[in-house]
């Protein structure tokens, strides 16, 4: 969808992040930028505030070798414990991903040295999820249209246009697209309810 982006980097987890990347920073010795894509569940917490998730799925624009014993330990807002941790079994080709989605990425500003920093576009954050769509990626999908940060018609135009790149079961993605688009459409249901003034879509 269209508008200014607003990343919530002022949460815990959001500076957990940053204190992470920052070792990576200081442990890789960086002289030269160097781009990440970050998708996964810290993706959509700094859309929404919503998520807490302990490992980074990170894409490297470049070849990197990630230290195994890279973490942070944070202390969220209910003042429990957590440790943040990059996921370096994380393989982006693995998701439905399409050919845009670096592209269409959106910077965050996490005052970094040498990482620049980019995350998936809403719409692409829940295309992501389609393939595996488990419990925590039907409600980062809910999560993301509830807000009105994307929507059942551009989830469901955007994996279609992706699907043709799609490595994998094509019948369980197609099934699995089918849920995301039903809970799309509920979570749609439920945000107009909320704001009677927000714009209707498919129902």
């Amino acid at each position: 969808m269209e508008g200014i982006v607003t990343f919530q980097v002022r949460t815990a987890l959001a500076q957990g992040l940053r204190e992470l990347l920052e070792k990576l920073e200081n442990r890789l010795a960086l002289k030269e930028p160097l781009q990440i894509y970050l998708a996964g569940g810290m993706a959509v917490h700094l859309y929404t505030a919503k998520r807490v998730t302990t490992d980074v799925d990170a894409e490297f624009a470049g070849r990197v070798l990630i230290p195994n014993d890279l973490a942070v330990e944070i202390t969220l807002e209910d003042g429990s414990s957590q440790l943040v941790y990059l996921d370096t079994n994380y393989n982006p080709t693995f998701a439905l991903m399409h050919e845009d989605y670096q592209s269409d990425s959106q910077p965050v500003d996490l005052g970094l040295a040498h990482i620049r920093v980019n995350v998936l576009s809403p719409v692409d954050l829940a295309v992501s999820k389609i393939a595996r769509l488990a419990d925590n990626d039907r409600e980062d999908i809910e999560t993301l249209v509830r807000l009105g940060l994307t929507t059942a018609d551009e989830i469901e135009t955007r994996a279609n246009e992706a699907i043709g790149g799609y490595v994998g079961g094509i019948e369980m993605l197609r099934a699995n697209l089918r849920d995301a688009i039903r809970i799309a459409c509920s979570a749609e249901a439920e945000r107009v309810g909320l704001n009677p003034k927000a714009p209707r879509h498919r129902m």
